[in-house]
């Protein structure tokens, strides 16, 4: 498929995978994500207080990289690809934090399609079933889980 084509729903197949380029947790991501979210646990903006916990360093909020992972698939060609015909974003689920996320952490995304089915076929739309994986640099998973979306069909 040409990249700049746009996938509808009967063009998404089961095992489709999308991978992204990385992006570089700073310290500037956490502290703006404090701001935006209203979350200033001392585990994520207090390196004196960071330096005696579990992970000897302040960690990124989780949900901060949930947000960055989601950022990175929308830079891949697929999502690029199924931009216009996404009609909406409907769940997270059984969404895993699995290691902590640090300053100079450098994460990367793998959304494979891991379902799809029209249970409604009268609707304009069916519904794919992406399992997204973070990793860090170390190829280690940071955080995994499935997200649902509806995609127009032609």
């Amino acid at each position: 498929m040409n990249k700049f084509q746009t996938r509808c729903f009967e063009d998404i197949q089961v095992g489709d995978i999308a991978v992204s380029h990385g992006r570089t947790i700073t310290e500037a991501d956490i502290v703006n994500f404090a701001g935006l979210s209203g979350d200033w646990n001392t585990i994520h903006i207090d390196a004196e207080f960071a330096k005696s916990s579990i992970t000897g360093q302040r960690v990124a909020h989780g949900l901060l990289g949930l947000a960055v992972g989601s950022g990175l698939y929308t830079r891949t060609e697929y999502s690029i690809s199924t931009m216009s015909s996404i009609t909406a974003f409907t769940e997270i689920r059984s969404w895993k934090f699995k290691k902590p996320i640090s300053i100079g952490d450098t994460l990367r995304i793998e959304s494979e399609i891991i379902e799809k089915d029209d249970p409604r076929p009268e609707s304009g739309s069916g519904r794919v079933v992406f399992r997204r994986t973070i990793f860090n640099q170390n190829n280690e998973v940071v955080q995994t889980g499935e997200i649902v979306q509806l995609i127009k069909k032609r």
